[in-house]
Formats: structure tokens, sequence, C-alpha cells
């Protein structure tokens, strides 16, 4: 089982995010087959699996780490991972919209148009890898932390997030559209490229060398032109 503890750059006004501490139990290798729709995975490790156009939608993760695994094209909306490592996961097209994680750690991922729209996200910890065209559309992130990893083109558009940080992570044409922000912190991120909401930023804090950087953007935004 997971317990949280405080961490994360905090300062100032901003609340840290709550990071988990996953402490999985003595683990039961998988026996290997298809996921089931609905399927209840509990204290089981998946090791090199190949879950490649496979559907579990519906089915929960509990006290399980998954190591290497393919997900390409695999149906887990609504899924729930709970307490759960997740290693070294590659795939395109993975579908967890409308999924619950609740803490989990996410390490050194590959993937491509990762759906999780409409997904609620506490407690998890995205540490490395590479993620091009996350959907979060709608999906609400609260206690979240991007650490170390690079983030392509993300669409945060109409989620809530709530004490998400933002450390040593590269965001590359981020697109902010209607989201709401509360203890957002975005002062740690290596790179901060914002294609659209710039305007939805209230409730973030950034740094100096941030704000002048984005001083184009937000100026473009008010509608003032700037000339030398």
């Amino acid at each position: 089982m997971a317990r949280t503890a405080a961490g994360g750059a905090g300062g100032g006004r901003v609340k840290s995010a709550r990071r988990p501490e996953v402490r999985l139990p003595e683990l039961e290798p998988w026996g290997g087959g298809e996921l089931e729709p609905d399927g209840d995975y509990d204290g089981l490790e998946f090791r090199e699996a190949d879950f490649v156009g496979q559907d579990g939608a519906g089915a929960r993760f509990m006290d399980c780490a998954l190591r290497d695994c393919a997900f390409d094209e695999t149906g887990l909306r609504h899924a729930r991972l709970l307490d759960t490592v997740l290693t070294g996961a590659r795939g395109v097209g993975t579908d967890l919209a409308d999924a619950t994680l609740r803490d989990v750690e996410l390490v050194d991922a590959r993937l491509g148009g990762t759906q999780l729209h409409g997904a609620v996200l506490e407690r998890v910890v995205i540490r490395g890898g590479k993620i091009d065209y996350l959907n979060l559309r709608t999906a609400r992130l609260r206690d979240v932390v991007f650490e170390g990893c690079v983030l392509v083109e993300p669409d945060f558009g109409d989620a809530v997030l709530e004490r998400v940080e933002f450390t040593g992570c590269t965001l590359k044409a981020a697109d902010f559209r209607g989201v709401t922000m509360k203890d957002v912190d975005l002062r740690g991120a290596a790179e901060l490229g914002i294609a659209s909401g710039v305007e939805r930023l209230s409730g973030a804090v950034i740094s100096t060398s941030q704000l002048l950087d984005l001083a184009p953007v937000l100026a473009a935004q008010l509608g003032i032109r700037v000339e030398d």
C-alpha cells in the first residue's frame, strides 16, 4: 500500500504536491494470457507483457508492478490503477479515458497519443521518459508531479489541476485552454512552451526567467504591440 508524504518544489504560498510512496508487497508473477474487461489484478508482477490491442476496460490493478510492458492500442477505459508502479511502459494509442490513477508511479515511459481525457489522477508521479500528444482534456489532477520527463504537445484543455508540479520537465507546445489551476508550480520546468491558454495561468507560479520567455505570448494575448 502507499503512504503519502510532502514533497516537491513548494516555496512561497504555493502548496506542494503530496507524492506517493508505493510500498509493494511480495508479488506473484502474472500467469499470462490476455487482459479481461473488468478484470481484477491484485499483488501481481507483469514483466515484458504484450498487451497490444487487448481490452481491459474497467480492470482494477491493485498493488501491482508492470515492467517493460507494451500498451499499443490497449483499451483500459475506466480502469483503476491503485498503489501501482509502471516502469518502462511503451505504446501508441493507449486508451485510459475516464480511468482512475491513485498512488501511482509511472517511470521511464515511452508513450504516444495516450488518452487520459476525463481521468482522475491523485498522488501520481510521472518520472523520466517521453510522452507525445498526451490527452488530459477534462481530467482532474491532484497531487501530481511531472519530473524529468518530456511532454510533447500535451493537451490539458478544460482540465482541473491542483497541487501539480513540473520539476526538470520539458513542456513543448502545451495546450492550457480552459484549464483551472490551483497551486500549480511551473518554476522547475526545464522548458516551458505554451502553444495556447497562457491566459489560464492564474493559480500557477512561474519564475522570473519564465515570465520573460512568455512575454511575447502574453503581449499578443493582451493585444500589446512591442516595437524597438
